[in-house]
């Protein structure tokens, strides 16, 4: 008998402001303040990017102490950062920057893509990184949705893109700093599939579009309850589609570490929030213009 994921909360996934742009967000959230080691999960889009419509236009900025990932559903943004990487990320591809000690990033649509107008869709989560690799050296990895690998249903109804992490003997090609798995799902209406958990791992799965029931129990609906946290008993997943769905699986080892945090840094101490502070000030993590 499958062995599955007892469910500890199930939450919408409210709209909140960032600046000029409005965007989901289930992580935090009343009652979830991460699902360790993910500390933030923003839902942005889709927006109708034209020449009179770019609110999506992230300036220079600095990151300290942990990872900000985009996964890209729709549409095209490039990516410019401290290091002197400048690359466009399309639709199913992926971005996992490791700030590290600290990098300095942008990102917005291609002007190419703001002429020709367009939806733009994506995911942008933050991953803890555990204190001993906070000042690591930052580096940013890329993969196209061709570079990432796929594992499909039975019925080939689901197909799971193993980002990072494996699942099935199936490895993802992010190079990951601790134990984690994300994969996006694409599901055709009565699509179902079963994902292994690691029993040590924290977990949720996310719904960007359609319906999808979990473990035969609980039901996610674009507008309602979207997201879903598990507890540690049980090894699998579930995930039926009532409607054409795309969902979101995280899981990763938990860190266990207190977390201090302060606009754009992710450290340990208020000391280490400080002094990202002063670096960047300082210079010390690089510039962008």
């Amino acid at each position: 008998m499958t062995s599955y994921r007892a469910i500890q909360k199930k939450v919408t996934s409210p709209l909140v402001n960032m600046g000029p742009i409005k965007l989901r967000q289930p992580l935090p959230t009343q009652g979830v303040e991460n699902v360790d080691p993910f500390l933030l999960l923003h839902h942005y889009g889709p927006y109708a990017i034209s020449e009179f419509n770019n609110p999506f236009d992230l300036g220079p900025h600095p990151h300290r102490g942990f990872e900000p990932i985009t996964l890209l559903f729709k549409g095209e943004q490039l990516h410019r950062d401290s290091l002197g990487n400048e690359m466009v990320v399309k639709a199913g591809g992926v971005q996992w920057t490791t700030a590290g000690r600290g990098i300095i990033h942008s990102e917005a649509p291609t002007k190419e893509f703001v002429k020709k107008g367009g939806d733009l869709e994506g995911i942008q989560l933050w991953l803890n990184l555990p204190a001993k690799y906070k000042m690591m050296t930052p580096n940013y990895q890329h993969l196209e949705d061709a570079q990432i690998p796929k594992l499909f249903s039975d019925d080939k109804s689901i197909q799971l893109n193993i980002v990072a992490g494996h699942q099935q003997e199936i490895q993802g090609n992010i190079t990951t700093q601790t134990p984690v798995n994300v994969f996006t799902g694409n599901a055709l209406k009565s699509g179902s599939i079963s994902i292994e958990i690691p029993e040590e791992h924290e977990s949720l799965v996310y719904l960007l579009e359609g319906t999808i029931v979990v473990n035969d129990t609980d039901t996610l609906e674009k507008g309602k309850d979207q997201m879903v946290t598990f507890k540690k008993e049980g090894k699998n997943v579930k995930i039926t589609a009532h409607a054409n769905s795309v969902f979101l699986i995280l899981s990763g080892a938990p860190i266990k570490e207190k977390v201090t945090q302060y606009g754009p840094y992710v450290m340990n101490t208020q000391t280490e929030i400080l002094e990202a502070m002063r670096d960047y000030q300082q210079g010390k993590m690089g510039h962008l213009y």
